[in-house]
């Protein structure tokens, strides 16, 4: 089954990556709600679980809605965001799930690879992507270990979601301090 398809199964019309399938629908959607509030729901977005977006624009909220800005976020990061993306657009951005299909039919031959080199890998526990059906169970059981030999012991960070380079930077760099210093 493509990953689209097997997507749309699980999580149904609404889950994002296939509600951003249809070029032009996204963007028209976005450009209705506005840059500055889709920036700060997608930055601020903490719940654990499937990103489900309504075609009836509900996920992005009221218009008169303030939408409060974590301690790691401020005005000025999301004004700088919304001007790249009013200037560039989202579809660049979409586009990449536009293509999961066709990257997933390219990575066909690279299917039971090992990645042969030492890694670290870092996630937020309120990661959407963390949180995604069988995820957990493949990043803390044994195949992740199989996959990647030389892998360390996974770091989850408590309390932090997608965007953990913002959200806890100093903690991050520590961490790629160490691992790096081994070497």
């Amino acid at each position: 089954m493509k990953p689209v398809d097997r997507m749309r199964a699980f999580y149904g019309d609404d889950y994002y990556v296939c509600r951003f399938q249809e070029v032009g629908d996204i963007e028209a959607e976005i450009s209705e709600v506005g840059t500055e509030r889709v920036m700060k729901r997608l930055l601020t977005y903490r719940t654990p679980g499937p990103v489900i977006i309504p075609k009836d624009k509900s996920f992005w909220g009221s218009k008169g809605e303030t939408i409060p800005l974590p301690s790691w976020l401020t005005e000025e990061d999301v004004a700088y965001f919304v001007s790249k993306f009013e200037e560039k657009g989202f579809s660049g951005p979409v586009n990449y799930y536009r293509n999961f299909n066709r990257n997933n039919e390219l990575l066909g031959p690279w299917v039971g690879c090992k990645i042969q080199v030492p890694s670290k890998f870092l996630v937020g526990e309120l990661d959407l992507v963390y949180a995604m059906s069988g995820v957990k169970e493949y990043i803390h059981g044994p195949k992740f270990k199989e996959d990647v030999p030389l892998l360390e012991e996974p770091v989850v960070m408590e309390g932090v979601a997608h965007f953990i380079n913002q959200e806890k930077p100093q903690e991050i760099l520590q961490i790629i301090l160490d691992f790096i210093s081994k070497f």
